[in-house]
């Protein structure tokens, strides 16, 4: 069983035996498949079919992924959120998906429950992010007046502390690497990490040191989370 809700999906992937696997896992979780082997099949299909999601490959044929994604981004819609795979895990080209547009990177090769988990994560992101108001537990952050209470009590960030906790709010229940958040926060002017340690300490100091729990997780070696009681 899937641990969550059937989603339709995209697969734009041109290596047939990557995209039998996936399909042959995600499909016994009872998720919708729909596949396309070069970029212009698959911007054709995302233009023209409602999707939950794509999951796109970044070597593609005739027109990769990248300009693929920018071309959804300009064209459709609606905000269909969008999962990249690439063979390279440098963050110039996870900012270089950032910058057109992608939700999410995962590097090949990859756990098949891996990439469910962040499928799923991604839709559900989706529909928080639909909302004014974005709730998980104890934390409420208002979109609209970019204000955030904890337990009902106004908890004051400056602008960077209130987008640092947004980009991991919407990412939960995921862990947030450096350099996706710096990427998130910076975008392709990354600053030192002095600059996000001194940010992670101010969100810190308001939102969980008055409080009795820590919401705020570091996951060593790997990056940021929220830790949420539901």
């Amino acid at each position: 069983m899937s641990i969550g809700q059937p989603l339709q999906i995209l697969l734009v992937e041109d290596q047939s035996s990557i995209a039998s696997n996936i399909a042959d896992y995600m499909e016994s979780k009872g998720h919708v498949l729909d596949f396309a082997t070069q970029g212009k099949q698959g911007l054709s299909l995302a233009l023209s079919t409602y999707y939950d999601l794509i999951i796109l490959d970044v070597n593609l044929p005739l027109m990769d992924g990248l300009a693929v994604c920018e071309q959804v981004r300009e064209k459709a819609d609606r905000h269909i959120p969008i999962l990249m795979l690439t063979a390279r895990d440098s963050i110039e080209d996870k900012l270089s998906g950032f910058s057109v547009g992608a939700d999410d990177y995962l590097t090949k090769p990859f756990s098949l429950q891996e990439l469910e988990v962040r499928c799923l994560a991604l839709s559900r992101r989706h529909l928080l992010q639909t909302k004014d108001v974005l709730t998980l537990g104890a934390i409420e952050i208002d979109r609209k007046r970019k204000q955030v209470k904890r337990d009902q009590q106004p908890i004051d960030l400056h602008a960077m502390g209130y987008r640092l906790l947004l980009v991991l709010a919407e990412a939960y229940p995921q862990v947030v690497s450096r350099s996706e958040l710096s990427a998130k926060l910076w975008g392709d002017e990354p600053t030192e990490s002095d600059a996000l340690r001194s940010h992670i300490y101010q969100v810190r100091s308001v939102l969980d040191k008055p409080f009795d729990k820590p919401m705020l997780k570091t996951v060593h070696g790997v990056g940021f989370t929220l830790d949420v009681e539901v």
